[in-house]
């Protein structure tokens, strides 16, 4: 069942200049980053004519930017209704959690064959940042170091294709805002794992890479999995 959220349109991009009306790509980037940062929820009804007002452009570009984030899986469309927010049962998202497991495992294994000593001393510099952020409760600067620390090694990994594939499933748990879940310890865990990463890159381990990125995936998707099981726990029973 949708989940619609009460908010104007209008609220959701406050402070953003109008854009060019030849924008659709930056329109596209904007409403995007609205719904993975979780200014509006799965089910929310994307109107082109506020969406275009607000943006201060015309409908067309609002048009062709919401193909492509239903080309990326953010948004679907139905007759009658126009476009929301695609909602997704918790069995796609593990699949999701599956498919980016085997990607970012690839993306690491890559990279231990291409990481250069400046990537290297870049994610030495992310774990120190990160674990600078530990007990801060600063959730969107981890979340920002975090996405450092994966985009370098996808940058190693030098395939584009793979990293725009990384990226596609990556967005799509964080509309479900998953990593507000993550306890102190939680945190502490990633950066365990960022640490046997960086050590299995220096050594140009590509098998113990994939493998430690693997299961850095897969203790994400459980978090997730365990706090929707326990925001409805009927979904446990439809997912299983």
């Amino acid at each position: 069942m949708h989940t619609v959220w009460s908010r104007d349109v209008d609220a959701i991009f406050v402070g953003h200049a109008p854009l060019a009306r030849t924008a659709s790509a930056a329109a596209a980037d904007l409403i995007r980053q609205a719904i993975v940062d979780g200014r509006v929820l799965p089910g929310f009804r994307l109107k082109e004519e506020e969406l275009a007002q607000q943006l201060g452009i015309s409908r067309t570009p609002i048009r062709e930017a919401l193909l492509v984030l239903q080309a990326e899986g953010l948004v679907e469309t139905a007759p009658n209704r126009g476009a929301t927010v695609r909602a997704y049962e918790l069995s796609d998202l593990e699949d999701m959690y599956d498919l980016r497991a085997l990607l970012e495992g690839n993306a690491a294994r890559r990279a231990a064959g291409r990481v250069t000593h400046d990537q290297l001393a870049e994610l030495r510099a992310s774990c120190v940042r990160f674990e600078a952020l530990l007990g801060t409760g600063d959730i969107p600067a981890l979340v920002a170091e975090n996405a450092v620390f994966h985009e370098t090694i996808l940058e190693a990994a030098g395939s584009e294709r793979l990293s725009g594939m990384v990226r596609q499933v990556v967005a799509l748990p964080l509309v479900y805002r998953s990593y507000l879940w993550y306890s102190a310890a939680q945190a502490s865990a990633s950066l365990h794992y960022h640490g046997q990463l960086v050590k299995a890159l220096e050594q140009r381990d590509a098998e113990r890479a994939e493998l430690v990125m693997r299961e850095h995936v897969y203790e994400a998707r459980d978090v997730l999995v365990q706090h929707m099981h326990a925001a409805d726990p009927g979904e446990s029973r439809r997912s299983s």
